[in-house]
C-alpha cells in the first residue's frame, strides 16, 4: 500500500460505507472464535462484521484519518445509540434531528475525531453514510442520470419480487434500453469514474473497458440476484437502505458488535507500517478489500509475502478484483492453498456486485 500512499490524496472521506458484501467476507474468512484479523478499515462496516462473527481481535488499518473518523463515529454510535437510532444517524433511515443523536455520541469520541465531525455539521445532518466521494458519485447517478433513463415507477418496479426468469425478462424487455446502455457507459467510464467516484490513480493497472465490465456485472445483479434483498442496490437507487441491510447494520448483529467494541484496534498508516510497528503480531485472516489492484504486481508480491509471514497456519487472505486481475503471486504459490471453487461460488451470491473476482487464499501448515 506504500505505492498508493505515495501518490494519492487521503485527506477526505472516500468511502462512507463499505462496498464489499460482509456476508461473503465472513463466509470466505471462516472467522474463528477469538481469532485475530487484520482488516482494511474503509468506513468500518466490515471490520465490525468480523466482530459480529466472533473475532477476538480486529485491527482496522487505513492511511486516511477521515476514514478512521468514520470508524470511530460508528463505534461511538454503537455505544450510545439503539439500533434504530444508529440507522438514523448513518442515513439508512429518515431522521428529523441527527445533530441530537450525534451529541449523544460525542462523549465516546477521541478528541481528534470529535474535532473532525464538529467541523462538518452538514455531513452529520445529511447522514454521514452518504459523506464519501463514492457515495456522492452514486448520488449524481441517482439524481442526474437515472431519471433520464427510467422514471420512479420503473425504478420501483425493479424492486418487485420476481423469479429469476421473471427478472431476466424484466431486464430484457423493460430495463435494458439503448438509453440505459449509453448513459451507463458514459457515467461509469474510466474518465468519469476517475473524476467523480474513485481516484484516477486507482485505474493505473486497469486495462480494457471499465464501463462494459461493470455493466455486465450489473446485469448479473439485476437478473441473478434478488433486487429487493440487495441493500447496496437500494442505496444506489434511493440514498437509503430498504428492508434489507448490510451485515454490520442488521439488528440481529447489533448487540454482538456492541459487546465486542473493545476488541477493535484502529491504526492510521499502511499495512506495511503496521506490520513493522508490531513485528510479533500474528493473524488468522485478512480482509484486504481490493487493495492489490492499486499496486504493481511487484508491490503486491512484496506485501503478500509480509502478510504470510504475519499469518498463523490456516490463515486466509480474502480480497476482491474489480477491474485489475490480481491473484496469488507465483513465488508464493508453494505456501498457499487457492480456494478457486469456493471463491467462484461465493462471488455468484455477492450483493456488492461490481467485482469481477473474489480471491480466497490460505496459508498452508508447515508441519
Amino acid at each position: 500500500m506504500t505505492e498508493v500512499a505515495a501518490s494519492t490524496d487521503f485527506s477526505r472521506i472516500r468511502y462512507a460505507q463499505c462496498w464489499e458484501d460482509a456476508d461473503i467476507l465472513t463466509a470466505a474468512l471462516k472467522v474463528r472464535p477469538d481469532g485475530s484479523y487484520l482488516s482494511i478499515a474503509s468506513a468500518g462496516d466490515n471490520s465490525f462484521s468480523l466482530l459480529a462473527a466472533g473475532a477476538g481481535h480486529v485491527v482496522a488499518v487505513d492511511m486516511n484519518p477521515a476514514q478512521l473518523a468514520c470508524v470511530e463515529l460508528r463505534r461511538a454510535a454503537f455505544r450510545a445509540l439503539e439500533h434504530h437510532e444508529f440507522l438514523q444517524l448513518l442515513g439508512s433511515r429518515e431522521c428529523p434531528d441527527r445533530a441530537a443523536l450525534y451529541a449523544r455520541c460525542v462523549p465516546f469520541l477521541p478528541e481528534n475525531v470529535r474535532n473532525f465531525w464538529d467541523g462538518q455539521p452538514e455531513l452529520i445532518a445529511a447522514g454521514h453514510g452518504g459523506a464519501g466521494k463514492f457515495e456522492r458519485y452514486f448520488g449524481l447517478f441517482r439524481e442526474r442520470i437515472l431519471p433520464l433513463v427510467h422514471g420512479r415507477r420503473k425504478v420501483m418496479a425493479l424492486l418487485a419480487p420476481r423469479t429469476a426468469e421473471e427478472r431476466a425478462a424484466f431486464y430484457r424487455d423493460e430495463w435494458n434500453t439503448w438509453r440505459w446502455r449509453a448513459l451507463f457507459k458514459v457515467f461509469f467510464s474510466r474518465f468519469v469514474m476517475g473524476r467523480l467516484g474513485r481516484d484516477p490513480r486507482f485505474f493505473k493497472y486497469v486495462e480494457g473497458s471499465v464501463a462494459a465490465r461493470i455493466l455486465a456485472r450489473t446485469r448479473h445483479a439485476l437478473e441473478t440476484l434478488a433486487p429487493p434483498d440487495n441493500p447496496y442496490l437500494h442505496w444506489i437507487l434511493f440514498g437509503t437502505h430498504g428492508r434489507a441491510l448490510p451485515h454490520a447494520l442488521r439488528e440481529e448483529n447489533y448487540e454482538a458488535i456492541r459487546g465486542r467494541l473493545d476488541r477493535l484496534t484502529v491504526f492510521q498508516g499502511t499495512i506495511e507500517q503496521y506490520l513493522a510497528a508490531e513485528p510479533s503480531a500474528r493473524f488468522d485472516g485478512f480482509n484486504l478489500s481490493d487493495i492489490f489492484e492499486y499496486m504493481s504486481e511487484e508491490s503486491m508480491a512484496s506485501l503478500y509475502a509480509q502478510l504470510t509471514e504475519a499469518s498463523r497456519p490456516g490463515a486466509r487472505l480474502v480480497y476482491w478484483n474489480m477491474l485489475a486481475p490480481r491473484s496469488c503471486p507465483a513465488v508464493m504459490e508453494p505456501r498457499m492453498i487457492c480456494h478457486h471453487a469456493e471463491a467462484e461460488r461465493l462471488l455468484l451470491k455477492d450483493k456488492a456486485w461490481f467485482y469481477s473476482a473474489l480471491r480466497i487464499e490460505e496459508v498452508k501448515s508447515m508441519a
